[in-house]
């Protein structure tokens, strides 16, 4: 438990000026202290995509880092994927918590209608109990998909490391979600393709129809990689992504 403290500290930080708190769900650390170089921003073009640029300052980026690297999982270079389920590690929890955290604070400090996480998603319990950590070489990246259906609503990647572009493509239909409210989504369209740059930071969140009728990839080869007519110079990257498990009946 002590090496597991040890860590959050490194990523989030004290959570207090007093060694007998202990509390690290309740206080990651001052969002205060962050809330002036993150930023949220709501994709027009995609219902329930979000992305809050600078989720986690370059220092915390390299701690979290330091933090999945200790865990062991990638010390040959053909395991470049971890998946956890139900019991993750400590900060993945924590890491969890200030994903709801950052949520609640910009919920506190806006008037808008549409909010990144719907409450359903955003106070279930626990938010998420799926992990998986993958790691990219230059040039790798993942096909278009969209998340099993085994998977409930609402899932969030951290991206670590090179910056990217994730491209959504809009599909006819989308999964066959059992939410009437998602179901209401589906609209006829004309297919649509939308690029979003994740800069090392950034907290990717997709809820509602952007769960389950918006495939997204990240194409890495030479020509896929541009944002703004310059092509993004490719290097390692590291993502983290939560999900929670859909209940069995």
């Amino acid at each position: 438990m002590e090496d597991g403290k040890q860590i959050l500290r490194a990523v989030f930080g004290d959570s207090s000026d007093s060694e007998d708190e202990t509390c690290f769900s309740c206080e990651l650390y001052s969002l205060r202290r962050t809330r002036e170089a993150s930023s949220w921003v709501r994709i027009q073009e995609i219902n329930g995509l979000w992305l809050c640029r600078n989720f986690l300052s370059p220092e915390r980026q390299r701690s979290l880092l330091s933090a999945i690297e200790s865990e062991g999982w990638f010390t040959e270079a053909s395991h470049n994927q971890a998946m956890r389920f139900g019991d993750l590690p400590i900060w993945a929890i924590e890491l969890s918590g200030f994903i709801r955290k950052a949520v609640l604070e910009f919920i506190g400090d806006c008037n808008m209608e549409e909010r990144p996480l719907t409450p359903s998603i955003l106070w279930r319990e626990p938010l998420f109990n799926q992990l998986i950590v993958n790691v990219y070489q230059p040039g790798e990246g993942i096909c278009g998909h969209i998340d099993l259906l085994r998977f409930d609503d609402g899932i969030a990647i951290v991206s670590l490391e090179s910056a990217c572009v994730m491209h959504f493509t809009q599909v006819d239909g989308g999964g066959d979600c059992v939410d009437e409210n998602v179901q209401k989504l589906k609209e006829d369209r004309p297919i649509q393709k939308v690029p979003v740059l994740l800069s090392p930071g950034t907290l990717v969140l997709m809820s509602g129809e952007a769960r389950y009728n918006w495939k997204h990839e990240i194409n890495r080869k030479q020509g896929f990689q541009v944002w703004d007519g310059v092509e993004l110079e490719q290097e390692k990257r590291t993502s983290v992504t939560l999900r929670k498990l859909c209940q069995v009946d």
